[in-house]
């Protein structure tokens, strides 16, 4: 058996095997779709043909899993020649946005800890990594036109450990950023491997830590906002930005650099989690309201998406933001990252719009795995790996219609409130992200339908090996090693029942 992942379109076993002498041949061939590629190894070698270069890349990426878990250590060991088995494959991904978002607000990874993980996603054929660069916690671009940024807002004075009450305090500082020449490294990087790194600006809400280094950016007429200092809470905070033109041309400033850095067509602004007290407080905001000639402060915070989302359409990207962005009405030329079961993702398709699932009851990996005892901090619904196995990105209600072709792609989340070092964030995301991404290549059948038995023997017989000669700290199957163990710090567990995919 070849023992691949994610599982091919199409493989067929031409007979025998032998020693790989280690040459390939790659060719291009716009008659394949695009990323979609054609493996051919024989006893003279292997032959690759994509329909673009990142066809070509993926080709090898299989390649490279037939050779066995040595090929994905960072330096060849002597070893005899591996033998791989005579095969022919035909393969092409499901999606076109295969994504993994990392969150590098809360706790930051520094940048070789970033790099790594490009390398993660694309040996596991996984093509956009969305960077969750701004919080309430922590502000991580460094824009130069607003110094104050990083030099304040990339640093809180204490962290707070896992959810008890009384809480618990690292009392060590907490901080750091990228420059952007340190983005620009793991852009290109990235686009050596065919990932696309998606920034993300969060705004209006989760932006305590903009408003500590800048207070007029804040509701200075309901709250003294010199006061504040970048969030050591976790959750999101009532300090949100003021819907004011002054508030504009910041972020217009802080995009026009987010541009220069970035290539990629989207642009993600966040928009989820405003709170909007401070706004029906505001005598400011309610001018705002009124003067536009709006409902409330839900058309409120539409109006400030719809102004962005037209800014960057003018400079030839696209908006994409978190489901929130439907409420108050949906920009025109905005994307959705659903996140809230399937139901805003449903309504943005039916609406023609475009849309990454990403369900936090499905495919949220900061989420605890295990029901068991010893699982380190445990937070929200036990999402194990036959889960997001069963995970389907394509809900009932749009499968077999045409809004089923705006499920563009999806995304696995992992946000980092306890997931403070790059062994942490290796256990949430390992073996599970090995799952996600077989669902988001291949076409497998429906969820009740999947053989998970036969992932969990690919998974034994090959990809530990894999993930291993990576120096991945993966959760065993057997459950968490000693060390990656965390007694004494509480979690705060989701006791409704999760909602399965076949309720959407």
């Amino acid at each position: 058996m070849v023992n691949l992942i994610p599982a091919p379109r199409e493989l067929r076993l031409t007979g025998g095997s032998g020693p790989f002498g280690g040459e390939v041949r790659t060719r291009v061939d716009s008659s394949l779709a695009p990323e979609a590629y054609e493996l051919t190894v024989s006893h003279d070698g292997a032959h690759i043909v994509g329909g673009d270069e990142a066809g070509v890349f993926w080709g090898r990426q299989t390649l490279r899993q037939l050779l066995g878990p040595d090929a994905f250590r960072r330096a060849p060991i002597e070893r005899e020649p591996v033998a791989v088995p005579y095969v022919e494959i035909r393969d092409a991904p499901r999606f076109a946005w295969r994504g993994f978002m990392l969150d590098v607000a809360r706790h930051f990874l520094p940048k070789d800890d970033v790099l790594r993980y490009v390398d993660l996603l694309a040996a596991h054929k996984l093509n956009v990594f969305h960077l969750h660069l701004t919080d309430d916690q922590g502000w991580r671009i460094a824009i130069e036109r607003y110094p104050r940024l990083v030099e304040v807002g990339a640093w809180r004075p204490r962290t707070r450990l896992g959810w008890g009450e009384p809480p618990l305090w690292d009392e060590r500082p907490h901080g750091g950023f990228y420059t952007q020449d340190d983005l620009r490294e793991i852009i290109a990087y990235a686009a050596e491997r065919h990932v696309t790194v998606v920034p993300e600006i969060d705004l209006p809400g989760h932006s305590q830590a903009a408003i500590a280094a800048y207070p007029e950016l804040g509701n200075t007429d309901v709250i003294d906002t010199a006061a504040l200092e970048v969030w050591t809470e976790w959750g999101w905070s009532p300090h949100v930005l003021a819907p004011t033109d002054a508030v504009l041309r910041f972020y217009e400033g802080v995009l026009d650099e987010v541009l220069d850095v970035f290539p990629s067509r989207f642009i993600h602004i966040g928009g989820d989690e405003c709170l909007k007290d401070q706004w029906r407080r505001s005598a400011t905001a309610q001018a705002r309201i009124k003067g536009l000639g709006l409902h409330d402060e839900d058309e409120l915070q539409s109006w400030m998406i719809r102004h962005f989302d037209r800014w960057l359409t003018a400079r030839g990207r696209r908006l994409i933001g978190w489901d929130e962005i439907v409420e108050g009405g949906l920009a025109e030329g905005a994307a959705v990252a659903c996140w809230r079961w399937y139901t805003g993702g449903i309504a943005a398709a039916e609406a023609g719009h475009d849309v990454v699932m990403c369900p936090q009851q499905e495919v949220y990996l900061d989420h605890v795995q295990d029901p068991g005892a010893d699982e380190p901090v445990p937070f929200g619904w036990v999402h194990t790996l036959e889960d997001v196995y069963r995970f389907e990105p394509v809900p009932p209600r749009l499968a077999g219609t045409p809004h089923a072709a705006r499920v563009i792609g999806t995304q696995a989340n992992l946000w980092t409130e306890v997931a403070d070092s790059r062994a942490r964030v290796d256990y949430q995301a390992f073996p599970r992200l090995a799952a996600f991404a077989e669902v988001a290549w291949s076409r497998l059948p429906d969820p009740d339908e999947r053989d998970f038995g036969d992932f969990e023997r690919r998974m034994n017989a090959a990809h530990y090996a894999r993930l291993d000669a990576m120096g991945v700290a993966y959760r065993p199957p057997t459950g968490p090693h000693p060390w990656q163990r965390r007694p004494g710090i509480p979690g705060r567990m989701h006791h409704k029942p999760r909602r399965t995919w076949h309720m959407a």
